[in-house]
């Protein structure tokens, strides 16, 4: 071969990595694009996760992400497509494209922002360990040898996970309204699932006598975007930096958890 030739499919060469380089960029970038285009905005969203996320009286999806997935919706100029997720399946929805963001009491945690990326936050949130006036819990290591209702892979779980005893006893259900059918019906001792939802709980169940015991982590919900999508992601942070300073979140955490947003991080 030579030099000149070797030359010639050298630059060739690179030149075809540039343009699969620059193709590759474009469609990581077309997110934004492709909503726009299609005028249609995929959101995951929870039904099991009031007053977040749940069916209402109508059968329709209703909820503080609810109102949250319309809202970002209206600002861009296009029309909403609801997609109802889990704990456990709404980062793989977004990984898969079948939502193009997830609005799903989503906490940001190091682990998560590996395989994602996330917005500034938009409501607050924290979860917690509940369980029966009578029953006795001031610290963590009093779940020693206790059976603890959790929904799997949300956040709850992993936190618990990290601080409770070896020995506690984790019954994990796939949905939340299995994991609070559990407690209810006392097949467990305790059960740890974010505040809003045992308030929802609590009031909805007097008779089990539930309270708030233990802290696990306060975390407030963040927008979920796939890796790349910074033009997506700019859009949605500007759409939140305007509904809190114009008291829209404040409005919108109000009706739905009783107190206002908050200081929420970026």
């Amino acid at each position: 071969m030579t030099h000149s030739l070797s030359k010639r499919l050298f630059t060739t060469a690179l030149t075809a990595a540039a343009l699969l380089a620059a193709a590759g960029a474009a469609q990581a970038q077309s997110a934004l694009e492709n909503i726009q285009k299609s005028k249609t905005l995929k959101v995951a969203i929870p039904t099991d996760y009031p007053p977040y996320g749940f069916v209402g009286p109508d059968m329709a999806p209703q909820g503080l992400d609810v109102d949250m997935a319309r809202l970002i919706a209206t600002k861009l100029g296009v029309k909403v497509e609801l997609v109802p997720v889990t704990s456990a399946n709404r980062i793989p929805y977004l990984q898969t494209k079948k939502a193009d963001l997830v609005i799903s009491t989503l906490g940001k945690n190091a682990e998560r922002e590996k395989v994602i990326d996330f917005t500034a936050a938009y409501a607050p949130f924290f979860q917690g360990v509940f369980a029966p006036k009578k029953l006795k819990l001031t610290s963590f290591a009093d779940l020693s040898g206790k059976t603890v209702a959790v929904t799997r892979g949300a956040m709850e779980d992993q936190e618990l996970n990290k601080v409770a005893p070896s020995n506690v006893d984790f019954r994990r259900f796939e949905d939340n309204n299995a994991t609070m059918a559990a407690f209810i019906a006392g097949q467990t001792q305790t059960i740890a699932m974010s505040g809003a939802v045992a308030a929802e709980m609590i009031r909805r169940n007097p008779q089990a006598g539930a309270e708030f015991k233990l802290l696990l982590k306060d975390s407030p919900c963040f927008v979920g975007i796939a890796k790349g999508e910074d033009a997506l992601k700019a859009k949605v942070n500007e759409i939140i930096a305007a509904a809190k300073k114009d008291g829209t979140l404040d409005a919108m955490s109000k009706k739905w958890l009783g107190k206002t947003a908050g200081d929420l991080p970026l």
